[in-house]
């Protein structure tokens, strides 16, 4: 059986790509390193390294057993680490991820409300994901909860709506459409250069189905998972991008934002995995509708989640 120890030092080795190194990162002699990966190695029947006199490479093996072996610790390490918070006096730790988009408007208003009102539960925010990121974070149990854009593929997964955002043209600031009034028809972008979130995020989906009822495909230079480094490209002429509307807040850069004719419309939502026991999961969706709600009238808001028993299945 694979023991955390022989992950710790499998990983150094990997890493450092040579015995000699990874020991010393160890702060260990050589020849029982050399032991535990041979065993490490037998027990899973088969090689994880190809040695030679200068460099150790990966096996395919060992490249796979890398990249899961390097998730398994880091959920170990997080794990001792909530432990140790909950420990110390904190009611709870909640693992929440959300998407880039609502960086900028949604998450600040929720992590300034629970700061307030569950001040002994520790948020440990994950931001910048993308929806299916955050669905396996989810799945796998890495995230308790996740503010997202819908649809989402899993059936484990349940959802509570929070809001719909209109679609709208992120523009170069001396790009030719940057100035006007009125919205921009979205059959009038055909032939330009997009910069876009990675093909199948959500955003990326409906702007490619909206596109194609335009009669066009949209001709994507440049992806970006970040929707700051996304604005950035537009602000540096790259193209230009369907951003949700909230995401204007987002740039620095000198971007011009344009509505569309007919926009697409996309939805926010807040996801958990079905027959999670976190008793933080309510009040967190209490506090992400009133966050919307205070976001969209910016007074707080009576908003209140539905019950347990109008909870949307995906």
């Amino acid at each position: 059986m694979v023991d955390l120890r022989q992950m710790r030092y499998f990983v150094a080795v990997a890493e450092e790509r040579h015995f000699g190194r990874a020991a010393e990162r160890l702060h260990m002699a050589q020849p029982p390193l050399s032991q535990q990966i041979k065993q490490l190695e037998t027990t899973l029947g088969t090689q994880l390294f190809e040695r030679t006199t200068r460099r150790v490479d990966l096996t395919d093996a060992g490249q796979l057993m890398l990249d899961r072996t390097r998730q398994i610790l880091a959920d170990v390490d997080a794990l001792a680490k909530d432990v140790r918070e909950v420990g110390a006096g904190a009611a709870g730790v909640l693992r929440v991820g959300f998407v880039g988009s609502a960086t900028y408007r949604v998450m600040p208003a929720v992590v300034q409300l629970a700061r307030r009102e569950l001040p002994g539960v520790r948020l440990h925010v994950m931001g910048e994901m993308l929806t299916p990121q955050i669905e396996q974070g989810l799945l796998e149990n890495r995230l308790d909860i996740a503010v997202l854009r819908p649809p989402v593929q899993s059936p484990e997964l349940l959802l509570d709506a929070l809001e719909g955002d209109s679609l709208v043209v992120a523009l170069p600031a001396h790009h030719r459409l940057a100035t006007g009034g009125g919205p921009v028809p979205l059959a009038e972008l055909a032939g330009e250069d997009f910069v876009s979130y990675p093909q199948g995020s959500a955003v990326a989906t409906i702007t490619s189905e909206a596109c194609r009822r335009a009669g066009f495909r949209p001709r994507v230079v440049q992806e970006a998972t970040e929707t700051s480094t996304l604005l950035a490209f537009v602000g540096a002429g790259m193209g230009l991008a369907l951003v949700p509307d909230g995401a204007r807040r987002a740039a620095a850069s000198p971007i011009a934002y344009r509505e569309l004719e007919n926009a697409p419309e996309i939805g926010l939502a807040i996801a958990w995995k079905h027959g999670s026991r976190s008793g933080l999961i309510p009040p967190f969706r209490a506090l992400a509708h009133r966050a919307v709600g205070e976001v969209r009238h910016g007074q707080p808001s009576l908003v209140h989640p539905p019950s347990p028993d109008q909870q949307e299945r995906p």
